[in-house]
């Protein structure tokens, strides 16, 4: 249902951004959102889009992350900027609130 992409290996102070393909459900009627989690920790929700386009961010990311979304596409998106290290983690998309089934999710490592 999920399927992100975009991930990669930046230096602090880059950019990158995330796509997430959504399929299995009205895209157009549901809030999404972009989730992150390191080994050990529980999932974080880092950002969400409804579908009226109200945004919101965790405080971690606030300022930095912009969420925005294609509804003909069926797509979301994060664009992040000004990465930190502690940004480094595995990132996924899903519903607000999730559904039970989560992609394979896209690893951004951020490292000089």
């Amino acid at each position: 249902q999920f399927a992100e992409t975009g991930g990669g290996l930046v230096q602090p102070g880059g950019s990158l951004r995330l796509s997430c393909v959504a399929s299995g459900f009205d895209f157009n009627m549901r809030s999404m959102a972009w989730y992150r989690q390191t080994p050990g920790s529980e999932r974080e929700l880092i950002a969400r889009i409804t579908n009226r386009d109200e945004v919101k961010y965790a405080d971690s990311v606030s300022g930095r992350f912009t969420i925005s979304r294609d509804n003909v596409r069926n797509t979301a998106y994060l664009q992040m900027n000004n990465l930190k290290p502690e940004d480094t983690s595995v990132y996924y998309c899903n519903m607000r609130p999730p559904s039970a089934s989560w992609g394979q999710g896209t690893l951004v490592t951020i490292s000089a």
